[in-house]
């Protein structure tokens, strides 16, 4: 079997609705809604992209969440990125999408085109090759991710460490999954009561992470694939629970995930980082050890500890107008923000649930029908 038809497989439309007439069939027994936060954003895209909510019936709900490492990063520690690309000697990395996120004097694309040499990349260890070409500078990896792209953070630095690599330096922005669910449920307007937990996240640190979630607040949480069929099987297990008055954790994506996850990974993680005391996600607020820094032995690599001593750490909220924070709580949904398609598009983002590709309000404005420029 070819790659194309595995994956029309998991797209087939016959498959899908047979699965919707099966959670519909399966909620008619729940009394009651059932409010099923999505974590991670690639599945908001995939549920807006197939049209998967409408067939879904009247008492599901998706509740939109953190959505993604680009989406929940605040204002400050995107200034402190163009802090450091404004020095001299300085050449600032990161993945595609932070280029554009709008921090409180503009994104970093921004400081690009005014003279400061900041260079997207798509792999990390891309970040060695141009520490090595460049020798006379410092260059620093502005580093973001869940747990799915910590370990290739992990490895870079092992690299630049056994190679010599000296002028490669790391600022870590690397966030923690479970203790933004904990974050979401001690919101007392949060109406959540079952979770989508994010793959990627999950092949890394295995399922197991969701286990305290699922015996803390008695929510059924489901790891899940991202294709249409995924997603639409995971809520059939989450209907299938409540039907049952159970919450438990449960893995749909049993062809990548497992419960202890990738040990090797987690080693890697364990060798270099700590978790850090507290960190700001962007909407959510301070959340205490949900984060990670590099160990005290590796300071000597940390471009805060290093460059930015002197930078006093100023919270800065969002645009007045935007409702990003509200959405990636849960408090809200896109089409409730005032400036949403007016005034707030992928191409001119007020907030970073629409600049991200993986942000509830791109996601929204793509597929939901609700991009005033198409009419709808």
């Amino acid at each position: 079997m070819q790659l194309k038809d595995l994956y029309q497989g998991f797209r087939h439309p016959e498959a899908i609705h047979a699965l919707a007439k099966a959670i519909k069939e399966t909620a008619a027994k729940v009394k009651g809604d059932i409010n099923i936060m999505e974590v991670c954003g690639g599945h908001t895209h995939t549920i807006m992209k197939y049209g998967l909510l409408q067939l879904l019936p009247d008492n599901i709900r998706f509740i939109h969440g953190p959505g993604c490492p680009v989406c929940i990063m605040p204002k400050e520690r995107i200034d402190h990125a163009a802090e450091l690309a404004s020095q001299d000697d300085v050449i600032l990395v990161s993945l595609g999408d932070m280029i554009r996120v709008p921090g409180s004097k503009g994104s970093l694309a921004k400081f690009r085109s005014q003279g400061c040499d900041i260079r997207p990349i798509y792999d990390p260890l891309d970040t060695l090759t141009i520490a090595k070409d460049n020798p006379d500078k410092k260059v620093i990896f502005f580093a973001i991710g869940f747990e799915t792209s910590t370990p290739m953070t992990a490895v870079l630095l092992e690299q630049a460490i056994k190679q010599g690599v000296d002028n490669l330096l790391f600022h870590i922005n690397h966030v923690l999954v479970p203790p933004a669910i904990d974050a979401v449920m001690a919101e007392p307007k949060t109406q959540v009561n079952a979770f989508i937990g994010p793959a990627h996240v999950s092949v890394i640190s295995g399922a197991k992470i969701y286990q305290k979630a699922v015996d803390d607040y008695q929510t059924p949480v489901v790891v899940s694939g991202f294709e249409p069929v995924d997603v639409m099987e995971s809520i059939l297990k989450i209907v299938v629970q409540k039907a049952a008055g159970k919450a438990e954790l449960s893995v749909q994506y049993s062809r990548s995930v497992t419960y202890e996850g990738n040990l090797a990974a987690q080693q890697m993680i364990d060798k270099y980082f700590e978790v850090r005391p507290v960190f700001r996600w962007r909407g959510l607020g301070p959340i205490p050890n949900s984060a990670l820094k590099l160990k005290d032995e590796y300071q000597d690599r940390d471009a805060e500890v290093v460059m930015l001593q002197h930078i006093p750490v100023v919270e800065i909220d969002d645009h007045k107008a935007c409702q990003c924070g509200d959405i990636l709580r849960g408090l809200a949904n896109p089409k409730d923000c005032k400036v949403f398609g007016r005034g707030c598009s992928p191409e001119t983002p007020l907030g970073s649930c629409m600049v991200s590709s993986e942000g509830a309000c791109n996601a929204y404005y793509r597929y939901g029908g609700l991009n005033p420029e198409q009419g709808k």
